[in-house]
């Protein structure tokens, strides 16, 4: 595995789990843009300090003042020994957070902290890192992860590790699958006792199987090679960083 920086989210009910193991900067999944948008403390009150400041938008619909809130972003990051912020903001775009990411990039940047977005909102601000997913069910992740530098920048561009983990019935309509828990994905595994292969193109593992209903079944999910394979391809490419969630990835060792 190559020595590109990895970023590990996590939780406040999960930071336990990472004491005395870690190695890699923690980004705090702490914090969430509420109502009136204010910057609003989640998931308990421990003591939180160095990493990167982890902020959701869950419930969010708009309204506010953006300049105020990235003044909250920056006291509390200075108060925290935060590093930068990643934007978790999912669920299409929102005006205000559009807003709040452009000037966010512009304020971070100038207290040499870092900003990472998801794709959606990479076009806000040119001084935000850009997270692209790696869960794929279709092409090439070497091509997707080239089309985001040509038009990002390499040095912009991040690598989100989401693990997969779907159940298609073929032939699959819109190419969307049934998300799998890794219980119900080890429960097949066991059940069916299946061949497995590996996709070079999505780095990703695969195996199919006969359903009840008669149709074919084609399961495509990661491992812990797969998701090493995906990260040493973000290195090899010369990406900045690659962000994995701790719930996603703490079996795989990579702390």
């Amino acid at each position: 595995m190559g020595e590109i920086p990895l970023l590990i989210t996590v939780t406040p009910d999960r930071l336990g789990e990472l004491q005395g193991v870690r190695r890699r900067p923690i980004v705090h999944m702490a914090y969430r843009v509420g109502r009136g948008a204010h910057l609003f403390r989640v998931g308990g009150m421990s003591p939180l300090q160095g990493g990167f400041m982890g902020i959701d938008c869950q419930g969010m619909a708009g309204g506010g003042e953006p300049l105020k809130f990235c003044q909250e972003v920056y006291r509390e990051c200075t108060a925290r020994g935060f590093r930068g912020v990643v934007c978790d903001f999912e669920g299409g775009r929102i005006g205000i957070l559009e807003q709040i990411i452009a000037q966010l990039g512009d304020g971070l940047r100038q207290r040499g902290w870092t900003l990472y977005v998801p794709e959606w909102y990479g076009h806000c601000s040119d001084h935000a890192r850009v997270m692209i997913s790696s869960a794929l069910s279709g092409g090439s992740l070497k091509l997707r992860l080239g089309e985001a530098v040509e038009r990002f920048g390499t040095d912009r561009v991040v690598l989100a590790v989401e693990r997969l983990a779907e159940d298609f019935f073929l032939p699959s309509i819109g190419g969307y699958g049934a998300p799998l828990s890794s219980e119900e994905l080890q429960l097949r595994m066991e059940q069916l006792c299946p061949v497995t292969f590996f996709s070079p193109e999505l780095c990703a593992r695969y195996f199919t199987y006969m359903g009840k209903e008669g149709g074919i079944h084609f399961v495509l999910f990661d491992d812990e090679r797969t998701v090493e394979e995906k990260i040493k391809i973000a290195g090899e490419m010369g990406l900045v960083a690659v962000v994995a969630a701790w719930h996603e990835v703490s079996e795989f060792g990579l702390m």
